[in-house]
C-alpha cells in the first residue's frame, strides 16, 4: 500500500491548479514534455525522472475517470481503479454501511460517477515511439521539435526595393547574421537566388520554404524568413505607408503660385503650386508613389518648405523693402490676444 511519502502531487508536477481545465493540463504537459524530453537532455537522469513523472501525471489528469478518482482518493486512487476497498477517512462521504451494499469497489465508483467509466474508456491515450524518432503522446501531439525557421535581414537600396531585384545569398552568412542557434545552420556553402518583388517596404518579410536550419530530430529543413531593410535615400522617405519628399519654394512662388518640377521614383513630374500655400503643406501626386505589391502605384506626397534667400541682389533688396513698406498682411495678428 502506498505511503504518504509515495504520494505524487500531479497538479504540482504539471504546474497547474486543481481547477485547471483539460486544455490547461494539455498545454502544461506539452510545455514541460518538450523541456525534459530525454532526446533533448541526453544523460540527464533528473530530466528523465521529471519526464516520467510528467507522463504519469498527464495520464491520470487527462482522463476524466482517473482524475475523478485521484481528486477523491489521492494516493489511493489506483487502488480504487483496481477494485480495492477505499481507505478509511479519505475524501468519501459515504459511510461503511452505505458502501457494503455494493459487491465491489467498481460498482461503487460506477454508481458514484454515473457511468462515466463507460464513456471515458472509449478514449485512448498513447505514448509510443513512432517512425522518425519522435514520441506520440496522443491528441495529435508529438514531441518532435518542429523544423527550426531562420530569421535574417536583407538590406536593399530604394531603387532595388522599388523596382524589385534578384539577390544571391550565401545561406551560411545568412544564418550568422540571423538567429543561428545550437551551432546548426544551413549548409555553409549553399547559395540561393532570391527574387525580391517590386514594392518591398521596410519590415516586410519574404518566406523561402525549406531553406532554414535543419531539425535536430529529422534533419528536415525549416523556412527562411527575410526581413526587408531599405537603406536611407537622400530625397525620398517613408512616413507610414506613404512615400514623401520635401520640395523647397521661394517666397514669391508660395505667394503667387507657380509650376515646378518634382522628382518622382521613375522621373520628374510637373506640378502646379496654388497661390498662398504655406510651409509644411503637402501636395498629393496620385499614382506617382511606391510600387504596390498587387500592381499599380501609390501616391507621392510633396511637402512644401518655403525657403528665404540669404544673399539678395540690389534689385531684390529694393523690391523686398517696398513690399515690407506697403504690405497690410500681419501673420501675427491673432497672437495679440494670447494671454496666460
Amino acid at each position: 500500500m502506498p505511503t504518504a511519502t509515495d504520494f505524487k502531487d500531479y497538479y504540482a508536477i504539471l504546474g497547474v491548479s486543481k481547477t485547471a481545465t483539460p486544455e490547461e493540463i494539455k498545454r502544461a504537459y506539452r510545455k514541460f514534455a518538450r523541456k525534459y524530453h530525454p532526446d533533448l537532455n541526453p544523460g540527464d537522469k533528473d530530466a528523465e525522472a521529471k519526464f516520467k513523472d510528467l507522463n504519469e501525471a498527464n495520464e491520470v489528469l487527462s482522463e476524466p475517470e482517473k482524475r475523478q478518482k485521484y481528486d477523491q482518493f489521492g494516493q489511493h486512487w489506483n487502488q480504487a481503479s483496481q477494485g480495492g476497498s477505499p481507505p478509511p477517512g479519505r475524501g468519501s462521504t459515504v459511510s461503511t454501511e452505505d458502501f457494503e451494499q455494493y459487491g465491489d469497489f467498481d460498482s461503487f465508483i460506477n454508481d458514484l460517477l454515473g457511468g462515466m467509466r463507460g464513456r471515458s474508456q472509449s478514449r485512448t491515450h498513447t505514448h509510443q515511439t513512432a517512425p522518425g524518432g519522435f514520441d506520440d503522446f496522443g491528441d495529435g501531439f508529438r514531441s518532435q521539435a518542429p523544423a527550426p525557421d531562420t530569421e535574417a535581414a536583407i538590406a536593399l537600396t530604394f531603387s532595388e526595393a522599388f523596382h524589385g531585384v534578384q539577390k544571391r545569398l550565401l545561406l551560411g552568412a545568412v544564418a550568422l547574421n540571423g538567429n543561428r542557434q545550437n551551432g546548426t545552420a544551413p549548409q555553409d556553402d549553399e547559395t540561393i537566388n532570391v527574387r525580391i518583388p517590386a514594392g518591398a517596404k521596410p519590415g516586410s518579410r519574404i518566406r523561402i520554404k525549406g531553406k532554414g536550419r535543419p531539425s535536430v530530430f529529422s534533419q528536415q529543413r525549416g523556412d527562411l524568413y527575410l526581413t526587408i531593410e531599405v537603406l536611407p535615400h537622400p530625397f525620398f522617405r517613408f512616413e507610414g505607408d506613404d512615400l514623401v519628399c520635401d520640395i523647397p519654394l521661394r517666397p514669391d512662388e508660395a505667394v503667387l503660385g507657380a509650376e515646378i518640377s518634382v522628382p518622382a521614383p521613375d522621373g520628374s513630374v510637373t506640378v502646379k503650386v496654388p497661390k498662398g500655400v504655406r510651409s509644411g503643406q503637402s501636395l498629393r501626386l496620385r499614382g506617382k508613389g511606391w510600387t504596390l505589391p498587387k500592381g499599380g502605384r501609390g501616391d507621392l506626397f510633396a511637402k512644401l518648405q518655403i525657403v528665404t534667400p540669404k544673399d539678395l541682389s540690389p534689385i531684390e533688396q529694393e523690391y523686398y523693402e517696398k513690399i515690407q513698406a506697403n504690405t497690410s498682411f500681419n501673420p501675427r495678428a491673432q497672437l495679440e490676444e494670447i494671454k496666460l
